[in-house]
């Protein structure tokens, strides 16, 4: 019986072993072999089915938006007057206007696009006057009336560019369209369809949001489009007239054969016939009146506001799509348009989480990622608002970062060095059988805490570079701090080892700890050194990539000191001293790897934020919420910023706030 057993597992292992060298032979076969290049028909294929994909992923934004309920808006755009900005007239258009800034239907603005001979175009305004809505627009009717062979246009946001890793566009397209589009993956579409797609010009790329980089990054990525763009590529691009105005100047050159148009106002009767159209066919009676007004004139302040696509999407999003009783507007309308701004910001937070749940499947860029009420979105942003404007600096940018510089450190430094030492001093004693040594080195690492952190809620967030350029200097600048550990160390170890075993020992311990200390920390800090840079340079693409970037800058110090920690750790341990000693050196290690370095931005958030949360100005979730309310269109990016997207509701919230204080400190009348 064993012997047939035994003559079972032999012939089942040739067999797998045979089948495992088969799949390798065929392996190594298809790896040696020349991959097939896409054909003619494999284009084809995957352009349909990337058309298709993107016609999906906007439809749900089209109907969250109202962008074509019932039709998109008709806004007026016409080529820009201002003629540093565009390219000469000649190669853009034949010398002939593109955008005469006649009311528009999307329709003819397609048509006008298809009608230039580079097709590339480029969309300013100023805040709120509907550049991504018209950008989105465009691309869908275009998808809609897309012939056989035209390119698929695919929209992208520009701080997903980094031009330094890829300094090609169509290189960043093919990276784009392999994370977005996996489908565009499968096997029966063939090899390298995504990169096939971007380098043969099969994309219009609709790159959305250009203001919202840093400035050398905005005249970086229009250098880049300039030195990628062949003769037939298409673009279209959408950028905040000042900020694009800025980015060219310092740049010294235009986007190449790139028509610009900028909106003009809104009629009043345009306005009006818009808004009916948007109503039921029976709506509330109060809509016929308010509409007449408009129409007439009777209603100026609403008039103002509604010249706008700001205005008119406010005017929407607040009134038509809650089916609010519209009598309001035909009171506001007749006074002053600020009051009117006033009065449509007050509606428009519950307007914006009401019609925005939280999508329940993968990331949706215009939709909410949790579930926040419209009481928690006012009172977070309104917080956010009152640190804005208490700043000496700058009152636009809110960066995550500061939130440490609003609030009191002591406590925090205080009540981290208490958790910190208590943790230390339990696990030298419990483990160790020593209490008096663990209380000792939990004493220094709470005042070390205390006195070493009192910075970090200035710094800005840094992130990790591994070029070999800088390691001898930052070996070099580490050198005397790390002498100065190293006689620190060697008095902890000559103490330690004088306590626990006899003056013979305390020498050995104080040569021993004292070189660790000393190497250990000249090895953390000049790697640290060496590898870390401020985030808000060049890198800074996002407030959450500059989040994400200090945090691992932090890891990567806590790996450092806990290596050499651990390595200090049994070296002590082994030369006889006792564990206490060794497991000290181990704590040691990762406290040094959590202190040094410049830039603690992620550790100081982390320490602020719960204080904030308890006292209700943000959520524990503070980044996911600023996230959201971007996605809401709330807040909008600028590199590693966040700006409140409208400038008329921070201003909004800024008045109410400071009404409030000036009712707190007004004197109650005595009875």
């Amino acid at each position: 019986m064993v012997g047939f057993a035994t003559f079972v597992a032999t012939v089942t292992s040739v067999v797998t072993l045979g089948s495992g060298v088969r799949q390798l032979l065929s392996w190594w076969r298809e790896h040696r072999a020349p991959a097939r290049a896409p054909t003619s028909a494999d284009i084809d294929t995957a352009k349909d089915i990337l058309a298709g994909l993107v016609s999906e992923q906007w439809r749900e934004e089209t109907v969250l938006r109202s962008l074509g309920d019932p039709e998109p808006m008709p806004l007026p755009w016409r080529s820009t007057e201002r003629r540093e900005l565009v390219d000469h007239p000649g190669i853009i258009a034949k010398g002939a206007v593109a955008f005469p800034g006649l009311p528009m239907h999307i329709k003819d603005m397609a048509c006008g696009f298809r009608a230039l001979p580079c097709r590339r175009l480029v969309i300013l305004g100023g805040p709120g006057t509907g550049k991504t809505t018209l950008a989105v627009q465009l691309l869908l009717e275009l998808l809609r009336t897309r012939e056989p062979g035209e390119r698929v246009p695919v929209l992208v946001s520009a701080a997903r560019w980094d031009e330094r890793v890829h300094p090609r566009l169509q290189d960043w397209l093919a990276a784009f369209l392999a994370m977005d589009y996996p489908a565009l993956r499968a096997e029966a579409l063939g090899p390298g369809i995504p990169e096939a797609l971007a380098a043969r010009g099969e994309l219009l790329p609709v790159i959305d949001g250009l203001d919202e980089l840093p400035d050398h990054a905005r005249t970086d990525m229009l250098r880049a489009l300039n030195r990628s763009l062949c003769e037939n590529d298409e673009l279209i691009l959408t950028c905040r007239t000042e900020q694009f105005a800025e980015s060219v100047d310092e740049l010294g050159d235009v986007l190449t054969a790139s028509a610009v148009i900028e909106p003009q106002p809104m009629d009043a009767v345009a306005a009006a016939d818009y808004l009916e159209a948007c109503l039921p066919p029976v709506p509330r009676p109060a809509w016929s009146q308010v509409l007449h007004a408009l129409r007439t004139g009777a209603a100026p302040a609403l008039a103002q506001v509604t010249s706008t696509s700001l205005g008119l999407w406010l005017v929407r999003v607040t009134y038509i799509a809650t089916r609010a009783d519209p009598a309001p507007l035909l009171e506001y309308g007749k006074g002053s348009a600020a009051e009117l701004h006033d009065h449509l910001c007050d509606e428009l937070i519950p307007a914006l989480v009401s019609a925005r749940p939280p999508a329940d499947g993968p990331a949706q860029p215009f939709r909410p990622q949790h579930a926040w009420t419209p009481e928690q979105v006012d009172r977070w942003l309104t917080y956010l608002c009152r640190e804005l404007s208490a700043s000496e600096v700058d009152t636009r940018d809110l960066a995550w970062w500061h939130l440490a510089r609003h609030i009191s450190t002591w406590p925090v430094r205080w009540g981290s060095g208490i958790a910190v030492g208590a943790v230390v001093a339990l696990v030298c004693a419990v483990l160790g059988g020593v209490p008096v040594v663990g209380v000792g080195f939990g004493v220094l690492s709470m005042l070390l805490i205390v006195l070493t952190t009192g910075s970090w809620f200035r710094e800005a967030p840094g992130h990790a570079d591994f070029h070999l350029r800088g390691m001898i200097l930052g070996l070099v600048k580490a050198l005397p701090a790390g002498i100065l550990v190293g006689v620190l160390g060697a008095v902890i170890g000559w103490l330690t080892g004088t306590l626990l075993r006899d003056p013979h020992m305390g020498m050995t311990a104080a040569r021993q700890v004292g070189l660790l200390s000393g190497i250990g920390f000249v090895v953390v800090l000049s790697l640290v050194q060496w590898v870390e840079r401020p985030a808000t340079d060049a890198s800074a693409r996002s407030p959450r990539s500059t989040w994400l970037a200090d945090r691992n800058l932090t890891a990567i110090r806590i790996a450092g000191g806990l290596a050499v920690g651990v390595i200090g750790a049994f070296v002590v341990w082994g030369t006889g001293l006792s564990f206490p000693v060794g497991l000290a050196c181990g704590l040691v290690g990762v406290l040094i790897g959590l202190l040094v370095g410049r830039h603690h931005a992620w550790l100081a958030y982390n320490l602020t934020v719960p204080r904030l949360a308890t006292r209700g100005s943000l959520p524990l979730r503070a980044m996911n919420f600023l996230d959201d309310a971007h996605r809401l269109g709330l807040l909008r990016t600028e590199g590693p910023y966040y700006q409140f997207r409208h400038v008329e509701l921070q201003e909004h919230l800024a008045r109410q706030l400071a009404e409030k204080k000036h009712r707190h400190r007004e004197p109650v009348p005595l009875a």
